[in-house]
């Protein structure tokens, strides 16, 4: 699963669509006060955590982007990623 497919399985789980953003895929215009994100990260793979007061908190880093797709899923949930 990609960021396109976990927007919507995040959707579908309930949440809020301003309780995460995916670059790319769905971002903010206003940023929201805190988030979770999953973005590429600079030195190469993928990394998700949570943006709160205008800073970015990187709570893991992965490999692929369907790696940290799921673990964003999970993160958010707190379920095993349908995928």
């Amino acid at each position: 699963m990609d960021r396109h497919q976990v927007r919507g399985a995040l959707l579908e789980a309930g949440l809020s669509p301003e309780a995460f953003e995916l670059e790319g895929v769905h971002e903010h215009v206003p940023v929201p006060p805190d988030f979770w994100f999953l973005r590429r990260s600079s030195g190469g793979g993928w990394e998700i955590g949570l943006y709160e007061r205008g800073v970015h908190d990187v709570r893991q880093r992965f490999d692929t982007e369907e790696e940290a797709s799921a673990g964003l899923y999970t993160a958010l949930t707190g379920r095993p990623a349908p995928f």
